[in-house]
């Protein structure tokens, strides 16, 4: 029997966008500056509970809450109240603007409210980001990796103004515990190089995370010399993809990689595309890491076209963790009775516990720019992921990716590639 972690999850959809709107429309609210001024305050977590993205969302909210739940919801001398909210809709089946924002703006305008844990899906990020800056709350992500959320590296929209367009206060809230896509470009283009791959397609589905990281993999691979003879943006609602299929059979391209997540046709392009190339070699992204991708008895792929793709995820197989990473898996196991969780569940349980850490070191652990600061403070820290930093822009010194293939529908580890 598993354990009944205290949270609450509260649904976020479009009727709480509208009472986001009633609360305040684009305003911050007065009380928004975050000093709860008591002995108790509140995390929020914003992800996708619905949709194709559920698997990846449920896993990282109960990581946190377990992480809550060992702490016994008690750091830095204060009680802490786990707030779990949804950024999908059961209509969209995946993350929505209209549901980030209300999440967004449900917590700025909570004066207990010191920290946001979120989000999954880069794009909604980039919704989140701004606002919270404008609130001046600390937004902690176990998930997006699209370069431009923090950086002007390859990858990131330059035209867009990315990353300055989402501080508006000109200083930095955003911190991520995982990888950006420079280094899981370089990891899709390291396997592409060592598999032979001679000429290779990306295609993407137009998102920031998706758009951003098909660009890293272009670079990584060009300069590992595997031709890239297409890369350009899909229509993830077409019903189907049998027309670009057939462009890349006619391109002759022996390696396929799909930039984006699974709600945007993921699963009907990798059968369309190995269709019209049965003898490619299929790649995706931590994107399509979820179960309603690889496994069909979840409307994912059918095992003859999962048997030929492999998939980057920043985890690594749980014996490949320290003693301290191995104890979550099993912990995670007697609490929810899944002894193979989604590989984000530690992501989710890292961005919870480095939060834990943060209010224990806080000078003032319910002051919002107290919390934020000491995020930024963060150096040579021990964890489940291993030891690392956050640098000046809000990123992770990790760099470690896993390489998995899938077999009978579920992720198997079969290597990591160290990237920069």
């Amino acid at each position: 029997m598993t354990r009944k972690l205290h949270c609450r999850f509260i649904v976020a959809a479009t009727a709480l966008a509208l009472l986001g709107a009633a609360c305040g429309g684009d305003s911050v609210a007065d009380d928004a500056g975050g000093t709860g001024g008591g002995d108790s305050v509140t995390v929020y977590s914003s992800l996708p509970l619905q949709g194709a993205s559920r698997p990846i969302g449920e896993a990282l909210a109960n990581g946190m809450a377990l992480a809550f739940e060992q702490a016994g919801h008690t750091a830095g001398g204060v009680q802490i109240e786990y707030v779990s909210l949804d950024d999908s809709t059961a209509q969209a089946g995946a993350w929505t603007p209209e549901a980030e924002s209300a999440n967004a703006r449900r917590a700025i305008q909570d004066s207990s409210a010191v920290a946001y844990l979120g989000t999954f899906n880069s794009g909604a990020a980039a919704i989140a980001i701004p606002l919270l800056n404008e609130g001046g709350m600390a937004m902690l992500s176990p998930g997006n990796t699209a370069v431009g959320l923090t950086s002007e590296e390859p990858g990131a929209d330059a035209e867009a103004g990315e990353p300055h367009i989402y501080y508006p206060t000109g200083e930095r809230n955003y911190a991520r515990i995982v990888p950006k896509d420079t280094v899981q470009g370089a990891a899709l283009a390291t396997i592409m190089s060592e598999d032979g791959c001679t000429r290779a397609a990306i295609l993407h589905d137009k998102e920031v995370y998706g758009a951003g990281l098909a660009a890293n993999i272009e670079l990584a691979a060009s300069e590992l010399d595997v031709p890239v003879v297409r890369n350009e943006g899909i229509d993830g609602r077409s019903a189907n993809h049998r027309s670009v299929a057939s462009a890349l059979a006619a391109d002759g391209v022996d390696c396929f990689v799909f930039s984006g997540i699974t709600a945007n046709g993921a699963v009907q392009l990798y059968k369309d595309v190995a269709a019209a190339l049965p003898e490619a070699a299929l790649y995706g992204p931590d994107g399509v890491a979820e179960s309603t991708f690889y496994d069909p008895a979840d409307g994912g792929l059918p095992p003859e076209v999962a048997a030929r793709v492999k998939v980057t995820v920043a985890t690594l197989s749980p014996d490949e963790y320290s003693e301290e990473g191995r104890q979550f898996f099993a912990d995670y196991e007697a609490a929810y009775g899944d002894p193979d969780p989604n590989p984000y569940a530690i992501y989710g349980y890292e961005a919870a516990s480095l939060i834990l850490d943060v209010l224990d070191r806080a000078d003032d652990p319910t002051d919002r720019a107290s919390v934020l600061r000491t995020l930024f403070e963060t150096t040579d820290r021990e964890s489940v992921l291993g030891t690392y930093s956050i640098d000046e822009h809000g990123d992770t010194t990790l760099t470690s990716y896993g390489v998995y293939r899938i077999d009978a529908g579920r992720l198997a580890f079969e290597r990591s590639v160290e990237s920069s």
